[in-house]
C-alpha cells in the first residue's frame, strides 16, 4: 500500500492486478542434458469475459465482506490456465488489505469525506486532460467499480498514508537508513529461480520442498563435474562450474517452475534490493555469492530455489537523496508487522469456488 496520490487513484482505475503463476509440473529430478528442452505446458486461451458484474462474496474478514467482483477485477487479466493460483494470491492480497484497514479503523485513523472529495475532483480533472480525454464514470464502469467502492479504495489508501506519516518522523527514517545503507545504494543482483506453489497442504509443501532440495543437490553435483572436467586455472574451473549450474537451473525452471519467468529459464534479470521482489526473496537473493544457490525460500507466492547469476555494486547515497525511498521501505516493513500481529487473530472465511469464474484479459 503506497501513499495516495492522483496517480495512485488512477492506478486503482486502470489495474488491480496481482502477481500470478501457472500450474506446475511435478516429476523425478534428473540432470538435464546440456541444451536439453524439457516439455513446457501450453497455456489455454483466455475465456470470454462475463457479461455482468460477478455476484456473491469471495471472503469475509471479521464479518466484513470482500465481494467476488473485487477478485474478478484482477483475475480477469489471467488466462484460464493461471486462474486457480492467481485467485489464491489475489484473494490473499485483498484479505491483507482489509486486515490493515480494520487495524487503522481501530486506531481511529480516518480519511475525511472532504479529503476524498478533493482528491477525486483532482482525479476527474486529470482524466479530462488526458489524451484522449477520459470520462470518470465510464472508467469506474469499466472496472466494475461503484462510486462508493472507489471512494472506499481512496479512503483506505489515505488512512494508510496518514498512519505511515505518523510512524516515520525524520529521525526514525534516518536511523532506519543508517542501519541499512545497502538497501538504498542502488546495488543490483540477477537471479534465476524455480517457484513451486503447493498451497497450504503440509504434504504437498513437503513434497515440493523435497523436489527443490533434490534439484539443488543434483545441480551442485553437475557443477562439480563441470569444474573437474574443465582445463585451465582455478578461475576457468569456477567459470565452467557456474555455467553448468546456471544451465541446469534454467532447464529445471522450464520444467518445474510455475512462475511466468519459466519461459526464460527462470531468469528475473537485474533487480534492486527493495521495491521489486518480496522481502524474503530479495534478502535471500542478495545474501548469495555469485553462482550460489539458496535453501528453499518461502514467500506468499510459494517455495523458491534461487540462483545468483550476476551482481552490480551500488554507490552510497546520502539520506536526503533517498528519504522517500527509505519511507517506502519502512512502510512495507510496517505493513508486514501489522499483518504479523493482526492476521493470526482475524476471523477469515473464504467462500469455496464451485464454478471457476470465466474471465480474460
Amino acid at each position: 500500500m503506497r501513499a495516495i496520490t492522483r496517480r495512485a487513484a488512477l492506478a486503482v482505475l486502470s489495474s488491480l492486478a496481482a502477481a500470478a503463476t501457472a500450474s506446475a509440473q511435478q516429476g523425478t529430478v534428473t540432470p538435464p542434458a546440456t541444451g536439453g528442452q524439457p516439455p513446457v505446458p501450453s497455456l489455454a486461451p483466455p475465456a470470454a469475459p462475463p457479461a455482468v458484474r460477478p455476484p456473491g462474496t469471495a471472503a469475509k474478514v471479521n464479518a466484513q465482506e470482500i465481494p467476488e467482483v473485487a477478485v474478478y477485477r484482477a483475475l480477469r487479466q489471467f488466462p484460464a490456465s493461471e486462474q486457480e493460483i492467481a485467485r489464491r494470491e489475489i484473494l490473499n492480497h485483498l484479505i491483507d488489505n482489509m486486515i490493515v484497514d480494520q487495524y487503522l479503523t481501530a486506531l481511529k485513523i480516518t480519511a475525511e469525506p472532504a479529503e476524498v472529495d478533493k482528491l477525486i475532483a483532482e482525479l476527474k480533472d486529470e482524466l479530462k486532460k488526458a489524451t484522449p480525454p477520459k470520462d470518470y464514470a465510464a472508467e469506474l464502469e469499466g472496472m466494475m467499480l461503484t462510486e462508493a467502492e472507489f471512494r472506499a479504495e481512496v479512503a483506505a489508501q489515505m488512512k494508510w498514508d496518514k498512519f505511515v506519516k505518523q510512524q516515520t518522523p525524520d529521525e526514525t527514517l534516518k536511523k532506519f537508513f543508517e542501519q541499512r545503507p545497502q538497501l538504498f545504494d542502488g546495488s543490483m543482483v540477477r537471479c534465476r529461480h524455480i517457484l513451486m506453489s503447493p498451497g497450504s497442504d503440509p504434504a504437498k509443501k513437503a513434497e515440493s520442498k523435497e523436489t527443490l532440495l533434490k534439484i539443488k543437490q543434483v545441480t551442485e553435483q553437475e557443477g562439480a563435474k563441470a569444474a573437474a572436467a574443465a582445463t585451465g586455472d582455478a578461475a576457468a574451473k569456477e567459470q565452467a562450474k557456474g555455467k553448468r549450474i546456471e544451465e541446469c537451473i534454467g532447464e529445471y525452471a522450464k520444467k518445474y517452475s510455475v512462475c511466468p519467468s519459466k519461459k526464460d529459464g527462470g531468469d528475473l534479470s537485474f533487480f534492486p534490493r527493495v521495491g521489486a521482489m518480496v522481502e524474503p526473496f530479495a534478502k535471500a537473493a542478495f545474501d548469495l555469492p555469485l553462482f550460489g544457490m539458496s535453501d528453499v525460500v518461502e514467500t506468499e507466492f510459494g517455495l523458491h530455489l534461487i540462483l545468483c547469476t550476476a551482481k552490480k555494486p551500488g554507490i552510497a547515497r546520502p539520506f536526503d537523496q533517498v528519504k522517500e525511498e527509505v519511507r517506502g521501505v519502512y512502510a512495507v516493513q510496517l505493513r508486514e508487522a501489522v499483518l504479523a500481529q493482526m492476521k493470526p487473530k482475524a476471523a477469515i472465511s473464504i467462500t469455496p469456488v464451485t464454478t471457476p469464474t470465466s474471465v480474460s484479459k
